[in-house]
């Protein structure tokens, strides 16, 4: 299982920036790679989705079925 684990090296040792889900002694395999200064954290899927500005009738989620397989929402099936 592979894990993405934000440290910082102090000369000598990783210092993860938040706990990590490992037993003390536990062997792992680090592959190393020096973030950038300034670099923007990940935005969440949410952020992501606002950002895009998209447009859509306003009863989008209430008529799912209807919108996305041409179904009517009040007709049994």
């Amino acid at each position: 299982m592979a894990t993405v684990i934000e440290a910082t090296f102090d000369g000598a040792v990783f210092r993860p920036s938040q706990p990590v889900a490992l037993a003390p002694n536990t062997p792992v395999r680090l592959i190393v790679e020096a973030a950038r200064p300034g670099t923007e954290q990940p935005r969440s899927f949410l952020e992501t989705a606002r950002s895009l500005e998209l447009e859509g009738p306003a009863d989008w989620s209430a008529n799912i079925d209807k919108y996305l397989y041409g179904e009517d929402p009040g007709s049994a099936g």
